[in-house]
């Protein structure tokens, strides 16, 4: 057996790594109505199927590119990979708040929650790559993300700003999962997951200083692996003690797990979602939920 399904298989899941992720999109609702966006594309034979869990996404199936369209062109909707839409949901900023994306290239998460603030408030998005940082912006202007500033910056110097913000999203770099490429198995090594905990919990860490006192965050990523997943989030409660797990209120996902390959972990970590590809047919995700106390 692959090295990597054995570890799955230690945390209590046995699957076929052959899975078919269904594409899906998210309609912006400033810009149009979830019912007339669904209409218009099936005029084009275009099948549509709302995704349960999600306020706006929708699974998919047409004979050509969907980023070809006009309303695809005037930021009627964003193609998004299902569980991508669930951490600007948790995290649920409201109209008005001050909002910090960490690392939030291409923007289809800073361009979620503009739409969730219905583009109130202000969200500071940051990027270290001019490149990123580019289609970050093309993103923000076509799907009309008014109340968005970006910044080209290292977040982990994010206290550089000396603001405090209401809410932080912190969709980390990561190692990905095995739906991002057919040969992942064959690129990845326990070391080099291990080396992108550092940066993780550097994140973190800079997350923790941005954060009003009472104010919430959602660390997120697209893999499997606890190293960098329930075991950072361990090491954040026993570093940062003011901080608290919230429930992330989802109906999607399994509970993460409180013991990893031998380690006890703190069991509060049972409030963090992951998501399985073979149980939720999205790719591999997890989010966790926190508040500053």
């Amino acid at each position: 057996m692959n090295y990597f399904l054995k570890r799955y298989a230690e945390l209590g899941e046995k699957f076929d790594p052959e899975i078919v992720l269904r594409p899906s999109f998210r309609v912006n609702t400033n810009m149009i109505s979830k019912k007339e966006l669904i209409k218009r594309l099936s005029k084009n034979n275009i099948k549509t199927e709302k995704i349960p869990f999600l306020q706006a996404g929708y699974f998919y199936e047409s004979s050509f590119s969907l980023g070809s369209t006009p309303e695809y062109l005037l930021g009627l909707y964003y193609l998004q990979e299902a569980a991508s839409q669930v951490p600007p949901i948790v995290l649920a900023p409201k109209s008005g708040e001050l909002v910090l994306d960490m690392a939030a290239s291409p923007g289809s998460k800073t361009t979620q929650m503009s739409e969730i603030m219905r583009n109130q408030g202000v969200i500071v998005a940051l990027d270290n790559n001019i490149h990123r940082a580019d289609s970050l912006v093309n993103n923000i202007e076509r799907m009309g993300a008014s109340n968005v500033i970006v910044y080209k910056k290292d977040s982990r110097y994010a206290d550089d700003f000396e603001i405090m913000f209401d809410k932080i999203l912190l969709d980390v770099p990561c190692s990905g999962n095995f739906t991002d490429s057919p040969d992942w198995f064959d690129k990845r090594s326990i070391d080099g997951i291990n080396s992108r905990v550092k940066i993780q919990k550097d994140l973190l860490a800079a997350a923790y200083r941005c954060l009003k006192s009472g104010g919430e965050m959602v660390y997120s990523t697209c893999t499997l692996e606890p190293e960098e997943n329930e075991m950072v989030i361990n090491w954040f409660l026993q570093d940062f003690d003011d901080m608290s797990l919230l429930d992330t209120g989802l109906s999607v996902g399994s509970p993460a797990p409180t013991e990893v390959f031998g380690e006890k972990l703190d069991p509060r970590i049972n409030l963090c979602r992951r998501f399985w590809p073979h149980k939720t047919g999205t790719q591999g995700f997890f989010v966790a939920k926190l508040k500053k106390n």
